[in-house]
């Protein structure tokens, strides 16, 4: 039997195989496998073949190992925010950040950016009180984009969003100008929509978990 198995092992081996396919079609020891094979010489073709296999091989297991960590993480940052959302349930800036971040906010798992956009001043000096007080998001994360249309564009535009959110104009995105239809102004004071950004995959998982914890304190999550 072993006799048997060895000539097949030496022929596959000559057919260029890996230790792996030979393996998988022979039962035995890798140990073996080694001593019977230790002599068999593979051509140039067969061995670019086998290290390129190779390499692939533990390019997708990094990857694979890179992406159950990242998994991982993902879940006990969830878990975590569930659970501490219990412990402000009854801070009056939290739950108001929450819920107006949760019907304004951006929710995309496709790119976990924490982002929220409205024209109204008092909702982003809140949200932006809720950012740095609850969310404890460091100054040099915050980034800007205004959106406005031609007919309200104005030269202070920036510098007004930029007293609202309390942020430097060297964190502004390029100012996006909409070309418009409209002939007069319906409203002249209008300032455009300011939108806030921080690049903060994790914050982006907290704020779920804290979304999670409120619905289960309320009784009404999904079971």
């Amino acid at each position: 039997m072993k006799l048997q198995q060895k000539i097949e092992a030496i022929k596959l081996r000559r057919q260029g195989k890996s230790y792996k396919e030979i393996r998988q079609k022979i039962t035995v020891s890798k140990g073996t496998l080694s001593l019977w094979l230790k002599d068999v010489e593979l051509t140039e073709a067969q061995k670019h073949r086998l290290y390129y296999t190779l390499k692939q091989q533990n390019v997708f297991r990094i990857a694979r190992k890179k992406q159950r960590i990242k998994k991982e993480l993902q879940i006990k940052i969830v878990e975590s925010a569930t659970e501490e959302a219990k412990q402000f349930i009854h801070d009056p800036l939290f739950l108001a950040g929450l819920m107006l971040y949760w019907a304004e906010g951006d929710k995309s798992d496709a790119s976990e950016t924490v982002k929220i956009t409205n024209s109204d001043p008092n909702m982003i000096k809140l949200i932006m009180r809720w950012f740095r007080e609850i969310c404890k998001v460091p100054e040099q994360k915050f980034r800007i984009c205004l959106h406005i249309h031609t007919l309200h564009c104005r030269k202070d535009i920036e510098k007004y969003w930029a007293q609202i959110t309390n942020i430097p104009l060297t964190q502004f995105y390029k100012t996006q100008i909409k070309p418009t239809t409209l002939k007069h102004r319906r409203n002249p004071l209008y300032d455009g929509t300011c939108a806030v950004v921080i690049c903060n995959k994790n914050l982006f998982r907290k704020i779920k978990g804290w979304k999670i914890g409120f619905l289960q304190n309320m009784n009404i999550a999904k079971k």
